[in-house]
């Protein structure tokens, strides 16, 4: 979670006018209260009709503690209130404080990549001063740069001969490699460096992780280059490289939650005109196994054999949960569908609910959202934070072509859902596999345990059609030759599966 306080003095805290809190709301005030930023509460849209900001600037008195008076309301849209509320900002934030004359400090929070310009950083000097052709030292990293071009954003980019403190830009310093300015690094002076860098961001922790291949296997390295320039300017995607037997090359990718990692994708292939497959979307396990050991495992196919495991803990998310009363069984029903434990629920107003829930997190990452927003019409919001690791009664469910398990179809599920995974994927995997010269059986298993099974049936061909008539026997002869083929080509086959069905098979949204 970045650090809010090393940037900004101030938040300006915006809330729907015709929707009032939201989940998120909630979790970033207090991320703020709790870098003690000066907050600016704004309720927008107040020209919509189902607008009452009034109701909404006492339950934001109510549940964030800020004055309702002090509560400014605007309309983005038509411009009323916005000259209040940018002499609010002026008023209530303090001014940056910073010594103009101590070590250059400065803190850098954003990259972007130029294909002809390297690296440009958006940047916030905290003490110093920094000038263009400067000689600067990157601490983190160790790097030495000069200071090609600064400038401001105004809000096109112009060049700009100083920064100071408090002051925004950015800097050009022929970067070529995008590793060497990721956000958080504290920028110096080599001729007069500071003493400390500065507290920067927290690491991300990765939550949900997923193997990323390339449809085309000659395009590994346009996607190891991608995600290096990906990564620049979104610091929370971690990926190292992995095999599969069934996809080729590719990257396990480590993502915030399910929506970025259907963001991360989709600018991959976008942006840099990729053709991607996913695998299905797993979450970090503990693994105790009989010696003792405990092992973090985030690849389905690294699970040790089922006899020597103890018992596999799954990470837990508090969940809150914001929605209009009306709603509050059809949310109850969903979260304890999905395996959670009620911890607390409060009426904010007699109009709206607080739901608090325990869930472990591989339930929300699949389609928690989608469905919570489709049960309450779109009103309902929603934050989560974890909740440590709680023991699970899982299994690791293999799919098999021909007898052989394809790993990028291999899930760790809840013991309770494993034969509907299986099955689902085994109708699916029927429908997307075209048929082969032999009957291809696709199984779902536990271990060595079938618990469902599909078959592609064998293309046939009319060994008979030339028979007029004429003894039995040799009809029966020719169905035993193609017979006995067929044996032997499904002992040496091996199932074709097209990269279409790899796709199509993996789809979250089905």
């Amino acid at each position: 979670m970045y650090q809010l306080g090393a940037t900004c003095e101030g938040v300006v805290l915006l809330v729907d006018a015709a929707q009032g809190i939201e989940a998120q709301t909630l979790a970033n005030c207090y991320l703020a209260l709790e870098n003690e930023l000066e907050i600016v509460a704004v309720l927008n849209k107040i020209d919509l009709p189902a607008a009452d900001p009034d109701l909404y600037a006492s339950e934001i008195e109510n549940v964030l503690g800020l004055p309702a008076e002090q509560v400014l309301k605007i309309s983005a849209k038509t411009g009323e209130g916005i000259p209040a509320l940018l002499d609010a900002i002026v008023e209530r934030i303090p001014p940056p404080k910073g010594d103009p004359e101590a070590p250059l400090q400065a803190l850098i929070f954003d990259s972007h990549f130029d294909q002809y310009r390297g690296v440009i950083s958006s940047m916030r000097v905290m003490n110093g001063r920094i000038r263009k052709n400067d000689k600067l030292r990157f601490m983190q990293l160790g790097g030495n740069h000069d200071a090609l071009e600064l400038g401001v954003r105004s809000p096109a980019p112009m060049p700009v001969d100083e920064l100071g403190p408090g002051e925004v830009g950015y800097l050009i310093a022929s970067i070529k490699d995008v590793g060497q300015a990721k956000s958080g690094e504290t920028v110096t002076l080599v001729s007069n460096p500071a003493a400390i860098a500065l507290d920067g961001y927290d690491d991300p922790k990765p939550m949900v992780f997923c193997g990323l291949y390339p449809v085309d296997g000659d395009e590994y390295p346009e996607l190891r280059e991608a995600l290096h320039k990906l990564k620049l300017n979104d610091a929370s995607v971690t990926f190292e490289p992995e095999t599969s037997g069934a996809l080729g090359f590719g990257f396990r990718c480590g993502f915030l939650g399910l929506l970025h990692m259907e963001i991360v994708r989709e600018r991959l292939e976008r942006e840099f005109d990729l053709s991607l497959i996913a695998t299905a979307p797993s979450v970090a396990y503990k693994v105790s196994t009989d010696d003792g050991a405990i092992t973090q495992i985030d690849n389905p196919s690294e699970l040790p054999e089922p006899g020597s495991i103890t018992h596999i803990e799954e990470p837990m998310l508090k969940v809150g949960i914001l929605s209009p009363s009306n709603y509050t069984g059809t949310i109850m029903e969903l979260c304890q569908g999905r395996r959670g434990t009620m911890t607390r629920m409060e009426y904010l107003s007699p109009e709206r609910v607080e739901l608090q829930y325990v869930i472990p997190l591989a339930e929300v990452v699949t389609d928690f959202f989608d469905q919570l927003k489709s049960r309450t019409q779109g009103y309902a919001s929603l934050d989560y934070e974890p909740e440590g690791y709680q023991i699970g009664k899982l299994v690791k469910v293999d799919i098999l072509l021909n007898g052989e398990p394809v790993d990028a179809f291999s899930t760790i599920v809840h013991n309770d859902n494993a034969y509907g995974y299986g099955r689902r994927m085994a109708e699916k995997l029927q429908e997307l596999i075209p048929r082969q010269m032999f009957d291809v059986p696709i199984q779902a298993a536990i271990g060595g345990r079938i618990i469902a099974r599909q078959t592609v049936k064998a293309k046939r061909k009319d060994v008979l059609a030339k028979c007029y008539g004429g003894d039995i026997t040799r009809k029966r002869k020719l169905l035993e030759q193609q017979k006995k083929g067929k044996k032997r080509m499904k002992a040496i086959g091996r199932v074709e599966v097209p990269n279409e069905a790899f796709v199509s098979a993996l789809r979250l949204d089905d």
